[in-house]
Order: C-alpha cells, then structure tokens, then sequence
C-alpha cells in the first residue's frame, strides 16, 4: 500500500522527464497568457498513449452498455477522474497511477495539472461514467482522450459554497428539449473548452447539461487575471436562452453532481504532494550547497527544523493520497475523508511553499527558481472544490450525523 507497484514507477519516470524538457520551458508563455495549455495537453495525451488507452476502454464500455450490460467502473472513470467510487485496475493502472501524474504535473505546473484533471477526469469521467451510450460516443469519448477539452461549470457569481441553494441558472422543458439561462465564473479551462458540462436549476432540482461551445447563445468571456494558476485559463461563461435537445441531458441528477464534487477533491492531495515534493527536493538540495558564516546552512539548527517540517508534511500527503487510492481501489466511499483530508492537504502545500521560500531566502522569492509560483498556485487549493472551512464542516457535519457516504451540498 505504501509503495509503487513497478509499472507506476515507471509512469513517474516518464511523466517527469515529459515536464523538465515539454512543460517547463513553456512555463513563461502559459504564465502570461501568450499560449494556452490545450494543444500541449492533447499532446502530452498522445506522448503517454492516454488517448489509444482510454479510448479503447471507453468504446468497451458503450459496447457493453448497448449490450445490456452494466459495465463496472471503466478506466477514466477510475483512473483519471478518481472518484470515490470504481475500483481495480484499468488500462493506465491502479488509480494510484493517475494520482502519480497529477503529482508530477504539479511539480511543474499545478495550474496545467487542473486544467488536465477537470478536462479528462471532472467532465469526461462524469460523462463517461454517468451517459448514455450515445452521449458517451459523442462527447464523452474525444473529452476521455483529451481529443477535445472540457469544462466543468458549477460556480455562480453568485453562488460560491452555497452552490446549489443559491444557482440561478435554470433550464425550462420546451419542445422536447429545453432552454438554458445563466451564467458560470472562475470556469477552468473555459477559454479554450469544447464543451461545458453545465449544472442549472430544473424544477425542483438540479440537472446536469453537456453544451458543445458553438451552440448558439453560448458566450465565453476574457481570462480573468489571477494571483496563482496562470498556466490554468479561466473565465466566466454565459447562457443566454440556449437551446439544447433532450440528448444534451445527463442522466444522474443531483447525485451526478455530488460525485463530481467528491472527484474533484479527492485529486487534491495528489497536487499538494507534488507542490511539496518540489519545495522539499529544491529546499535540500539548497541547505546542502548554500554556504554562509563558512558552512552550509543545513548544519543550523533553525533550518534543520525547517527540513523536518517539510519532509513530515510531504508524508503526511503522501500517506493521504496512497489511502485515497486504496479506497478507489476498494470503491469504498468515505466522504469525511476526502473532505478534510482536502482542507489538510491543501493547508500543507501552501505551508509548505512559504517555508521553501523562507529557506531560499531572496533566491525563493525570485519567479526564475519557480517556487514563489508554486506558493501562488498552492493558495487555489484552499479556495477551489470547497473552501478549507466549508470542506472541514463538511466532514464535521458527517462525521456526526453518521453520513459517512454523502457530500455535502453547500460546498463547490
């Protein structure tokens, strides 16, 4: 359980070389907006095979569903989107494969790790896992292998944790189908996004709606200018009277929405841990070869303490992250679990930066060394897929009323 199974190993080694010579020179540009990440992230797909692999396990599970069949978990669904529930291996491995990506993208990039996980796992697993057949043919299909890019639309301007009690965005049946009206912000991946997987009051309920971009009445605005995650586009979308057929409808409903939630927080660990490995691996090797008052500053007692303190949290994530994936093997839902582990791990990487800088000193807080971007990038893990207060109450609440499979409902 706590160690890497070979083929995992090897994934690793090969996602990491993959960042050090394709990602991180693109860095500068993705970070001021000169390029966008969705031609490099279909490229990364085609680099590791993500695309032939999954593909072949998504069409499996069409053919079984016009079969008759009820096909387990498939592979984006439980290895990419990692959700609570699916279990055993798939194509790409263990779900303890996906979370090695993730943590080897965050290394480099947090911001392109997001944009790949909402793309891939939140909107292709939910489709993938939830769709009909066509549907999964259609869309779920090219977003699973990252042939196009997609976009996971929860957030209201004016609904933030409170995400379903205060959404204004409604769809109405109309001539069988229905009409779409609202709008979404801090969207990822919503410059660049194909398709939109849009949450929208229906009646007395909350459906779920796959809308293609060219649809008419479909307006994405600007990326917003942000503090962290600038490799990570974003920006508000709007839907003025779309017209949609019932085939844009995802089965599900609200229980889609909540295992969506649950997706998203449970890849969180796996981005921390790759935020601290880096600061702790850079922060070594620095108090290793840095010499002032004539020896190293690793033989100081105060940066000695400093080392402890980000090793210990860099095993903590570790350790939260290879039980997360043990629980996805076993499709073992604890919904407590993965909300506050979220909030902890996520408290951790920022933690965790900051000390890297301090031990760094000027140099840490220059943009070359890249570890004031991870200690910017680190700080949307306490904000996005619940705020570390509501995902904390969230598991509290739980906890306590004995609803040990649940989501809260007042988180995003």
């Amino acid at each position: 359980m706590f160690e890497l199974d070979e083929q995992t190993q090897m994934v690793a080694r090969m996602v990491r070389q993959w960042c050090e010579t394709k990602l991180a020179p693109r860095i500068p540009a993705l970070e001021s907006g000169s390029e966008q990440p969705f031609e490099l992230m279909k490229q990364m797909a085609k680099t590791f095979g993500f695309d032939a692999m999954l593909g072949a396990s998504v069409k499996k599970r069409i053919a079984k569903l016009r079969a008759g069949e009820t096909p387990e978990p498939d592979g984006i669904a439980r290895g990419v989107g990692n959700p609570p529930t699916g279990s055993g291996r798939s194509e790409l491995g263990t779900p303890m494969t996906m979370h090695v990506v993730v943590k080897e993208l965050s290394r480099v990039s947090p911001g392109f790790a997001m944009g790949f996980g909402v793309s891939m796992g939140l909107v292709g697993g939910a489709i993938v896992a939830k769709g009909t057949p066509d549907q999964i043919e259609r869309w779920g299909l090219p977003l699973a292998t990252l042939q196009q890019i997609g976009s996971w639309c929860l957030t209201e301007p004016g609904a933030g944790s409170d995400a379903f009690g205060s959404m204004r965005t409604t769809a109405r049946a109309e001539a069988g189908g229905y009409v779409l009206k609202g709008s979404k912000t801090f969207i990822t991946n919503g410059p660049g996004a194909d398709v939109f997987l849009v949450y929208a009051k229906l009646g007395d309920g909350v459906a779920t709606f796959i809308v293609e971009r060219n649809t008419p009445g479909v307006t994405v605005g600007p990326p917003f200018k942000k503090m962290g995650m600038r490799d990570s586009p974003t920006s508000e979308v709007f839907f003025d009277d779309v017209r949609l057929g019932a085939e844009h409808l995802l089965p599900g409903g609200r229980s889609a929405t909540k295992d969506s939630l649950g997706t998203e927080r449970s890849g969180v660990p796996a981005m921390a841990w790759g935020i601290i490995e880096r600061c702790y691996d850079a922060s070594l090797a620095y108090v290793r070869e840095r010499v002032q008052f004539g020896r190293p500053i690793g033989a100081f007692q105060a940066v000695q303490l400093k080392i402890t303190d980000l090793f210990l949290k860099l095993r903590t994530v570790e350790n939260v992250v290879y039980r997360t994936a043990w629980l996805q093997h076993k499709a073992i839902r604890d919904m407590p679990f993965v909300n506050a582990s979220k909030a902890m791990c996520a408290q951790l990487a920022v933690d965790a930066a900051l000390t890297a800088i301090q031990i760094h000193g000027g140099y840490g807080y220059m943009e070359e060394l890249g570890i004031e971007k991870l200690a910017r990038d680190a700080k949307l893990l306490e904000l996005g897929a619940g705020t570390t207060d509501i995902n904390l109450l969230a598991a509290a609440r739980e906890l306590i009323d004995g609803n040990r499979g649940g989501v809260s409902e007042i988180a995003t």
